[in-house]
C-alpha cells in the first residue's frame, strides 16, 4: 500500500521534473516568466491530485453500532477532461517570451497534455557582454504524450464508532523514501448519522449523515543527479491540503443499498522548486539563481457521488461514480467487525 502512495506522488513529481526541461533558458527569461509558465502548466496536476486524493471516504450513509470497527481497501481513477490538458498562453503575460511567427496567443499543453507538432517560443534574456540575446526553446509536453488519460490513487483507510451513529475515521501512510522521492498522506475525518437520532421505534427507508474530512499530502524529490539543469541540492517539495464536506443518504437494507451525496470540497497547494540553478549562455556568461521560485494554488467546487453497497456478513464491497471538475470512479473492499 505504501507503493501505491509513493506512486501517487511519483505521478506528481514525473510532471515536476517534465516542467524542469530547459528550465535554464525558462529562468534566463527571468524568474517572472519562469513562475508564471510553471504555474499554468503545473495546475490541473496538482487539482486532480487534491481531488484524487479525497474520494472514497464513505460507502453508506448508515453508521456503525457502538464500538465496531472497519478496515478497508479504495482503489479510485480520476479521468482526464480535454479542457484540463491545454491553456492559453498570452505573450502579454511574459515579460521576455514571445512566439516565433508573433501570435499574442497560443493553446499550449499543460502537465496532462502534449503539443502535437511541438510548440517553440522565443526567450530574451540580459547578457552582461553582449546586451539582449535571443534563444529559441521548445515548451514541455505533459503525461498526454504517454497516452495517460488518467490520475490513479489507493489508499488504506479505517473506522472507528465510539458511539452508535458516530464514525471516527482515519488515513495514514508514514513517510517513505523510494528512489530519492520522500512522501507521506494521512487524513481523518468524522461521519455522523443524523437519523440514528431517532427513535428507535420509528422506521425509517433511508440514512442520512453528514461527513467532514481533512486530507494531507506531503513529499520531495531529489532531481541534483539527473542532469537536467547545472546546480547543486536541486529539489522539489510540495504540499497538497484539503477539505470535504458531504450531506450523504442511502438505502437502510441489510444487503444491497444504494447511496448518494453532494459535497464541497476545498484545497490548497504549494510547490517549492528549491536549490541552485546555473544559467549560462554555454559560453561567457553564467548565473546562479538560489531557490527560485514557490508556487502557490486554490482549488474548490461541489461535487455529486452515486454508488450501491453489497454486504455479505462482514465484508462488503461498494462502487461509485464521483461528478466534479476531475470525474472518478472509485471501488471499495471492506471488513467490518
Amino acid at each position: 500500500m505504501r507503493k501505491c502512495v509513493s506512486f501517487l506522488f511519483l505521478f506528481f513529481i514525473t510532471l515536476i521534473v517534465k516542467s524542469q526541461v530547459n528550465l535554464e533558458d525558462l529562468l534566463a527569461a527571468g524568474i517572472n516568466d519562469a513562475k508564471h509558465f510553471s504555474s499554468e502548466y503545473l495546475a490541473p496536476a496538482t487539482k486532480g491530485l487534491a481531488y484524487g486524493i479525497n474520494n472514497g471516504w464513505f460507502s453508506h450513509a448508515k453508521g456503525q453500532k457502538q464500538f465496531g470497527f472497519e478496515i478497508g481497501l479504495i482503489a479510485n481513477t480520476s479521468f482526464i477532461n480535454d479542457d484540463q490538458k491545454s491553456f492559453e498562453m498570452r505573450v502579454s503575460d511574459y515579460e521576455n517570451i514571445r512566439f516565433p511567427d508573433n501570435s499574442i496567443s497560443k493553446n499550449v499543453a499543460t502537465a496532462l497534455g502534449h503539443n502535437n507538432p511541438d510548440i517553440t517560443v522565443i526567450i530574451t534574456y540580459d547578457d552582461p557582454i553582449f546586451g539582449n540575446q535571443e534563444t529559441e526553446l521548445t515548451l514541455p509536453t505533459g503525461i498526454g504524450s504517454t497516452g495517460v488519460n488518467i490520475i490513479p490513487a489507493a489508499f488504506l483507510q479505517a473506522g472507528f464508532s465510539p458511539f452508535r451513529g458516530t464514525q471516527l475515521k482515519v488515513r495514514y501512510f508514514p513517510k517513505i523514501e523510494t528512489n530519492d522521492v520522500k512522501t507521506g498522506l494521512y487524513g481523518f475525518g468524522i461521519q455522523q448519522e443524523f437519523t440514528a437520532w431517532l427513535p428507535k421505534d420509528k422506521f425509517f427507508p433511508v440514512a442520512i449523515s453528514g461527513l467532514i474530512a481533512y486530507t494531507h499530502l506531503d513529499g520531495s524529490y531529489d532531481f541534483t543527479d539527473s542532469n537536467i539543469v547545472q546546480g547543486t541540492n536541486q529539489q522539489v517539495k510540495t504540499a497538497i491540503n484539503t477539505l470535504l464536506l458531504e450531506l450523504i443518504t442511502s438505502t437502510n437494507f441489510k444487503i444491497l443499498n444504494a447511496y448518494g451525496a453532494i459535497g464541497y470540497l476545498s484545497g490548497k497547494s504549494e510547490t517549492d522548486i528549491l536549490g541552485t540553478y546555473v544559467v549560462t549562455d554555454g559560453l561567457l556568461y553564467s548565473e546562479e539563481i538560489i531557490d527560485p521560485f514557490s508556487i502557490e494554488d486554490k482549488e474548490s467546487g461541489v461535487r455529486t457521488t452515486l454508488g450501491a453497497n453489497v454486504k455479505l456478513g462482514f465484508f462488503s464491497i461498494n462502487i461509485d461514480y464521483t461528478f466534479a471538475k476531475f470525474n472518478s470512479a472509485s471501488l471499495g473492499l471492506i471488513f467490518s467487525f
